[in-house]
C-alpha cells in the first residue's frame, strides 16, 4: 500500500501555474529522489506534501495508517535557525510535538524515543551540548534525529547537505541511506546532488514546473530526460 499520492496535482499562486501534471506515489522502503533546476517547483511540491499549500488541482493522500502531521521534515536551515539558543536533547525532543496530548507535556515514551533516535544518530555525548556550538554536520544529525522522532515511516529532507563539507556530507547520506534500510522509513529527497544520490535512490521525480519524469532510478537512467539532465554529469 503506498504511504502517500500525489494524483495530478497542480499548484498555483494567485492564479499563475507554477508546477502542473504531478503523479507519484511512494511506499514503505523507497527512497525517492525530487530533482529539478532553480524554479522548477520543488519547493512548492515540499509545502504541498506538508499541507503548508493547498494544490490548485488534483489529490494528495496519504495510506498505510500515515497521517500528514506525521512526516518527519528537515528543512532548510536560515542563519537564524543555525543560532538556536537549545540543547541538543531539546532540539530532538521537540521533534514529538506532533504527538503530544493534553496536559500538553512530553511523556515517558517521548523521551525515551528521543534518547534513542540521537543513540541512533551517535548523539548522546552531545546531549546537554548547544545546538548554536555545534558544528554544521553535526546540526544536521541533530535535526535528522529531530526528524526521526515525528515519524515512524515517512522522512521529507531538503537539500539536507547543502552548505557542509564532503566529509560531513558522505556521513550524512550514508546515515540516511542505513535508516532507510535498517529502520524501514521512506525517504524523499529533495537534492541538486544528483551524483552523490542515484547510488542511494530507488526512485527519481524531475520537476520542470511540470512533472517530466516519475520512475525507478534504472528507467531513469535509460529515459531521454535521464540520458539528457545525467549527460553534463560524470561518473554518474
Amino acid at each position: 500500500m503506498a504511504l502517500l499520492t500525489c494524483n495530478d496535482v497542480s499548484f498555483a499562486y494567485e492564479g499563475t501555474p507554477v508546477l502542473t501534471d504531478v503523479t507519484f506515489s511512494v511506499s514503505s522502503g523507497d527512497y525517492l529522489c525530487i530533482i529539478g533546476e532553480n524554479g522548477s517547483g520543488k519547493s512548492t511540491l515540499v509545502k504541498g506534501l506538508l499541507h503548508l499549500k493547498a494544490p490548485s488541482g488534483g489529490t494528495i493522500t496519504t495510506g498505510d495508517g500515515l497521517k500528514h502531521n506525521e512526516i518527519g521534515y528537515l528543512p532548510q536551515q536560515t542563519a537564524a535557525q543555525k543560532d538556536f539558543p537549545a540543547s541538543v536533547y531539546e532540539v530532538v525532543l521537540s521533534g514529538r510535538q506532533n504527538r503530544l496530548h493534553f496536559p500538553p507535556f512530553y511523556t515517558r515514551e517521548d523521551k525515551k524515543d528521543a534518547l534513542q533516535k540521537m543513540e541512533l544518530l551517535d548523539l548522546l555525548p552531545l546531549k546537554k551540548r548547544c545546538y548554536r556550538d555545534l558544528s554544521g554536520g553535526q546540526q544536521q544529525r541533530v535535526l535528522l534525529a529531530r526528524a526521526l522522532c515525528a515519524t515512524r515511516k515517512l522522512l521529507l529532507l531538503d537539500e539536507p547537505v547543502t552548505g557542509l563539507d564532503p566529509v560531513m556530507t558522505e556521513e550524512m547520506y550514508q546515515l540516511i541511506s542505513r535508516i532507510n534500510r535498517e529502520q524501514k522509513v521512506t525517504v524523499l529527497m529533495v537534492s541538486h546532488d544528483l551524483k552523490n544520490i542515484l547510488p542511494c535512490a530507488t526512485h527519481i521525480l524531475h520537476l520542470d514546473q511540470k512533472q517530466l519524469f516519475f520512475g525507478t532510478t534504472e528507467e531513469y537512467r535509460s529515459s531521454e530526460v535521464g540520458k539528457e539532465f545525467l549527460g553534463g554529469i560524470r561518473h554518474v
